[in-house]
């Protein structure tokens, strides 16, 4: 009985291993890939922390929050397009909100950091965090929020020759 007991206690642990396995073959496959010294090296201190150590900038903090230029959202630590000015909505909750994105440029994964599955926003270039994806988009459209951090996001208007 308490090799069972044993046992059926090891399995979450034995499990967890192997998601953190799959996770690390993963991330080898993103075509742009820096040490952790070169990401902190190269990236601003709240960019960092949101894009390599999946962290979460304060509500209501964020440079893009009530911005509303027209343009291209694209991450900040490799300029790969993710987000563009005409899917941008304000959702209320502080951070930056889409409907969508540029599909094949973003991973779509799953966070447990919380203690249930959130499907968690990555950029498909170079495996950056970007921030999570809820169902309490507009009903309109497509129903998705793509609750993004500033910090993970970089600016680029849209071009005013045409």
């Amino acid at each position: 009985m308490k090799k069972i007991l044993f046992t059926l206690l090891l399995l979450p642990f034995l499990a967890s291993c192997q998601t953190t396995k799959k996770e690390t073959q993963k991330k080898a496959a993103y075509a742009i890939q820096k040490t952790d010294s070169e990401w902190k090296n190269s990236l601003p201190e709240m960019a960092y922390y949101v894009l390599r150590q999946a962290g979460t900038e304060r509500p209501f903090t964020g440079e893009y929050n009530s911005f509303y230029k027209e343009g291209t959202y694209a991450c900040a630590a490799c300029k790969t397009e993710l987000y563009y000015s005409k899917d941008k909505f304000d959702s209320k909750t502080g951070w930056p909100s889409f409907d969508r994105g540029a599909t094949e440029n973003i991973e779509f994964d799953v966070d447990y950091k919380l203690g249930y599955a959130r499907t968690e926003l990555k950029c498909n270039t170079c495996g950056g965090h970007l921030g999570h994806m809820f169902n309490d988009g507009p009903r309109k459209t497509t129903g998705k929020r793509h609750c993004i951090n500033s910090a993970a996001l970089t600016f680029i208007p849209a071009s005013t020759d045409e």
